[in-house]
């Protein structure tokens, strides 16, 4: 397959998630490239850790925010908040999921999903996301 330079806009709104995550400093950032599964339920699964209630709320919003800003959009779907241990915004092509570490450890995403392309996001200060 050719990779083509053009990215889609699946590809977009990935790093606009990545980025609002990196915002307010979620932990262990993890993009599951789902776009190559033959029954995957959307392009992108992008998970990541929150070490409170607070941040988790925080980091959704940082979402919500930076994908906003650009598109326009607002989630298609937006689940957990009110329980605040495990935040979901499902923009249809790209589903992201803040978890607090307990949680994320309990449900274990990243395995069910393992014939995803994973990468791993560096969540320091400053850092640009990676192009999926």
């Amino acid at each position: 397959m050719k990779h083509n330079k053009i990215q889609d806009n699946s590809d977009i709104l990935a790093e606009l998630v990545v980025k609002g995550m990196q915002e307010r400093k979620a932990a262990d950032i993890v993009v599951l490239n789902l776009k190559s599964l033959k029954n995957a339920v959307s392009d992108y699964f992008i998970i990541s850790s929150a070490n409170s209630d607070t941040q988790l709320d925080a980091i959704a919003s940082s979402i919500e925010e930076e994908v906003f800003k650009l598109t326009k959009e607002h989630p298609w779907q937006s689940e957990g908040r009110t329980n605040r241990e495990w935040v979901v915004l499902d923009y249809v092509d790209v589903v992201a999921h803040i978890f607090l570490k307990d949680k994320r450890n309990f449900y274990a995403l990243e395995e069910l999903w393992g014939d995803a392309e994973i990468t791993h996001v560096a969540s320091e200060e400053g850092s640009t996301p990676a192009a999926f």
